[in-house]
């Protein structure tokens, strides 16, 4: 997550988010300044149409064994405190405290 990221995206790796409009839960993985996938996916998949150029988040989902790829403007902070179930977690994070992940080391 370079800079630029820090300074405009909501979110950091290891928050907590919630979807507002599909109602999963999950934890970031990736933070994108804008979207880095193909228009031939935005049109396919980002049916809600949300902005191209503001961040964009990798999520493991919660009790899933997928991860999404959402915009900022679809998703919430996720206030349960409860971690994240997903056979992923261990690859990305080495502890959840305080309802936040920690990160085992350099994921990019």
């Amino acid at each position: 997550m370079g800079a630029d990221v820090t300074a405009t995206a909501h979110f950091s790796i290891g928050d907590l988010v919630r979807h507002k409009l599909f109602d999963y839960r999950g934890v970031v993985i990736d933070v994108d300044p804008h979207l880095m996938l193909s228009d031939e996916w935005y049109d396919t998949v980002a049916r809600s149409r949300p902005p191209k150029d503001q961040p964009w988040y990798r999520v493991l989902v919660h009790n899933a064994i997928h991860e999404t790829y959402v915009a900022e403007r679809n998703l919430e902070a996720d206030t349960s405190g409860a971690p994240v179930r997903h056979p992923l977690i261990d690859a990305f994070f080495h502890n959840f405290t305080d309802g936040h992940y920690l990160t085992a080391g350099p994921i990019n």
